[in-house]
């Protein structure tokens, strides 16, 4: 079960978000649906928007004593205003128990409050991140991600970003292929590279309709195989390996690199899934090479080995 715990002064689109990745079935992935979604909250059944009308039908917190997961999605709290107490302690209890926990936006406040976030790294709204940190100095604020990933407690920045960390959860609990098809129906990309700091306010180059960066790197995703470095898709960009490494960062939040790594552990991850090949195959045709290559990254990036994660989601997938 997902809990959604919500508050007078819910943001409607980060409850909508946790709704249509969570709540609404598609047998036609998954059947029966993993998930079963609920409302919770700790000022009865009618829940005020801060848009000025009204969700009905939200249950009582002990509702979320089944939850393996509760969501926080956005509200008007923020350090100066303190969640309901009982808010607080229905997060404290399902911590307790093991319970999932993830925010979404200015939601990381709640766990925040709830003194979940202390010695943990964080993030929110990149608008908010300095207020986060400054209210709660034991948390390690990362204002440049777009989530981030505790383990048991996550958290995202905002607004669109709560459907990057919920299709992550998806990947985590149902494998990529999954998770994909999911994002297909939702007409979102299954996994968006780099950080918020693409989307902080900032002067944008006018765009003339024909980007050498994104055909490059739709060529990179058709190369996973070659040996590839920040010389050879410059050249592929026609820039230098400076300005296209500076450019790179500042289109995706991230570097050139870092994000070759991660499509790689992508497409591995598809292969291990729909795919008999051999993990030494899989190496080759991902570009890492060896096996024991993509085991390193693998069990760096994904804490589980390529066979483990094949045993886990390949009849998920199938």
């Amino acid at each position: 079960m997902v809990g959604a715990l919500i508050a007078d002064g819910v943001a409607p689109f980060e409850l909508a978000v946790i709704c249509e990745v969570f709540g609404l079935a598609r047998p036609e992935i998954l059947d029966p649906w993993p998930y079963e979604l609920v409302l919770a909250s700790p000022v009865g059944p009618r829940v005020r928007t801060n848009q000025g009308w009204y969700v009905d039908g939200a249950r009582s917190l002990a509702a979320l004593d089944r939850a393996d997961t509760i969501v926080v999605p956005a509200w008007s709290g923020n350090a100066g205003l303190l969640p309901p107490e009982p808010m607080l302690a229905a997060l404290r209890r399902a911590y307790r128990r093991g319970a999932r926990l993830m925010s979404v936006c200015s939601g990381a406040f709640a766990l925040a409050h709830a003194g979940l976030l202390d010695g943990r790294r964080a993030t929110t709204h990149w608008r908010y991140t300095d207020q986060l940190a400054a209210a709660f100095p034991d948390i390690e604020v990362d204002p440049n991600v777009l989530y981030v990933d505790e383990g048991q407690i996550l958290t995202s920045a905002g607004t669109a970003a709560g459907i990057d960390l919920c299709l992550h959860v998806f990947r985590l609990d149902h494998g990529v292929e999954v998770a994909n098809a999911v994002a297909r129906r939702m007409v979102v990309p299954p996994h968006r590279d780099g950080g918020q700091a693409q989307f902080v306010e900032a002067p944008v180059d006018a765009d003339d309709g024909n980007d050498p960066m994104a055909a490059t790197l739709d060529w990179v995703l058709q190369h996973l195989d070659e040996p590839l470095t920040v010389e050879v898709m410059s050249r592929r960009a026609l820039m230098s390996p400076r300005t296209f490494a500076r450019r790179f960062r500042s289109a995706t939040g991230t570097t050139p690199l870092q994000w070759l790594l991660r499509q790689r552990i992508l497409h591995a991850q598809q292969l291990l899934e729909s795919t008999d090949l051999p993990v030494e195959l899989i190496a080759q045709r991902c570009g890492f090479g060896s096996a024991s290559v993509l085991r390193t990254h693998f069990r760096r990036i994904l804490d589980t080995s390529p066979l483990a994660y094949r045993h886990t989601f390949r009849e998920v997938a199938s």
